[in-house]
């Protein structure tokens, strides 16, 4: 859990007092929020006592050279720039922060949660939690999955578990990471239960971001997927600033086309689409060749803001 915000200015660099005034102004922010604050110049590096908790803290500094003795010292580490340095180069480094009086409290967590291996909270409903899913969500969804109603109209995880827990380990690095956005882990309050998968996946082939969802039989029938759905798509308005959500359902699947429409989805057309990317295994992502692909027939739906 992140508890400290450390900054590891250059002590070399030409002085700079809007930047170091800025730092200031954040510093007494993070600190308003409730975050343990250090700033420190290349001259005054972290103390020792600091490395010792080194996996609470994320670490920025302004220094290239700093940046990489941070990194190798296994600090979780983030980029400053000062202003009119767009072309300077944080090699190594996953994230960058530029105008850092503009960055709020939200951001800095999160940052850290990528690299700590934290999952997002995404929302909150009155019920439910929204959050990206962990590898050690797998174990649960095998349990919702093994009701074969779960599968009779989408696919289900693969034959081996240590295949679905490699495919989602890779899904959070590549997936959350690049896009900010993914298919979510759904989390009842009340016990801390999954109970199902919601959010948005990009398709080969479409352009429109789509909107996915399951809920475990036992959970069904209970407002949880409307409730978590509404939440969602207001997610996608307001904060991925999406114009345009589209959902493939199975024509057969007449529930969870009820559904979409009772969420204002609009029927388009049919059209074909792609199943078993991966096949029976995941083969670190490899997709299966062109003759063993497999489609099926999908009722395109369409909701436009």
């Amino acid at each position: 859990m992140l508890k400290t915000i450390a900054f590891v200015l250059g002590g070399d660099g030409p002085e700079d007092e809007s930047f170091k005034e800025a730092v200031k102004e954040t510093a007494a922010y993070i600190q308003e929020n409730g975050y343990s604050v250090y700033v420190a110049d290349g001259k005054d590096p972290l103390p020792l006592s600091m490395s010792e908790n080194r996996q609470e803290m994320l670490a920025l500094t302004d220094d290239p050279l700093l940046a990489k003795e941070l990194s190798e010292d296994e600090y979780y580490c983030v980029g400053l720039l000062h202003e009119g340095e767009a072309g300077k180069s944080f090699p190594g480094l996953k994230y960058v922060f530029s105008d850092i009086e503009e960055v709020d409290i939200d951001s800095f967590v999160k940052v850290y949660q990528r690299y700590a291996g934290e999952p997002w909270t995404v929302l909150e409903t009155d019920r439910l939690i929204v959050r990206e899913t962990t590898v050690g969500d797998v174990d649960e969804f095998y349990k919702i999955y093994s009701d074969p109603e779960m599968t009779r109209y989408m696919e289900g995880l693969f034959d081996d578990p240590e295949d679905e827990k490699r495919y989602q380990k890779d899904y959070i690095e590549k997936v959350y990471g690049l896009l900010g956005f993914g298919v979510w882990t759904l989390v009842r309050k009340e016990d801390d239960r999954v109970i199902g998968r919601a959010g948005y996946s990009v398709r080969n082939g479409f352009d429109e971001p789509e909107l996915g969802f399951l809920v475990g039989k036992e959970f069904q029938r209970q407002g949880y997927c409307m409730e978590a759905l509404r939440a969602i798509m207001e997610y996608g308005r307001n904060v991925l600033q999406f114009d345009k959500v589209q959902t493939l359902v199975k024509a057969e699947n007449e529930v969870s086309i009820h559904i979409c429409e009772r969420l204002g989805f609009k029927k388009t057309k049919d059209v074909d689409v792609e199943e078993n990317i991966y096949g029976d295994g995941y083969n670190d992502g490899k997709r299966v060749s062109l003759s063993e692909s497999r489609f099926g027939k999908y009722v395109r739906m369409i909701f436009l803001w």
